[in-house]
């Protein structure tokens, strides 16, 4: 992995207050055109892009989710409608990838971005219908794009850092020793109090980044 890769990816961060400033057209469809050549199992490449530049119909998007209150105000939501037909038990994983693909490509043009899930089931639906976008897609995520602007001063009460790389990582070596069978057995090299949840983690597990 180049460095410019790698500093992408770990300089990448939700972005949730925008400038007034409008993202071209041009810009727009550099980044969904990164987006698409995402990876899908068995290449069913099962999303579809809608680009949503009405103001109310993203304010009414932003009522479906509980963490959807940005969609109101960005220059841009993209909606995902993603199709499990086609996608099958794949499906919602796929959704994921092109999802950090395009939040990827979305900051190497200068541009923030943040995601919002719709909920509950009955949302979705409602997601679907204001977007015209009929089943078998299904429209559960949107992102919202534009030139990031400063935060407001104490709105983010969420820790930003992230885990150590210790705190998430099993390594499994060969072991040298042989069974009766002449097998090699695996040994886990790494101990086990050493291994953490997520779900457990307090402030001071993470590391320092924003």
């Amino acid at each position: 992995m180049g460095d410019g890769t790698r500093a992408g990816v770990a300089s990448l961060r939700a972005t949730r207050w925008f400038t007034g400033e409008p993202v071209p057209t041009g810009e727009i469809v550099r980044v969904l055109e990164a987006a698409r050549w995402t990876g899908s199992a068995r290449n069913r490449q099962p999303w579809r892009f809608v680009v949503v530049r009405d103001r109310e119909l993203q304010r009414r998007l932003s009522l479906l989710g509980g963490y959807a209150g940005h969609l109101a105000t960005a220059p841009v939501v993209v909606l995902l409608a993603i199709d499990h037909g086609t996608g099958g038990e794949d499906a919602e994983f796929d959704g994921g990838r092109v999802a950090q693909s395009l939040m990827l490509a979305a900051h190497a043009a200068g541009l923030g971005s943040c995601p919002a899930s719709f909920f509950p089931a009955a949302n979705v639906a409602r997601a679907g219908r204001l977007a015209g976008v009929e089943p078998p897609w299904r429209v559960r995520t949107a992102i919202s794009l534009g030139y990031p602007a400063p935060a407001p001063e104490g709105r983010s009460a969420i820790p930003t850092g992230r885990l150590p790389l210790d705190r998430l990582v099993r390594w499994i070596e060969p072991s040298t020793t042989v069974d009766a069978a002449g097998s090699s057995t695996y040994v886990d090299t790494m101990h086990r109090e050493r291994i953490i949840g997520l779900a457990g983690a307090r402030r001071g597990d993470l590391d320092g980044r924003a």
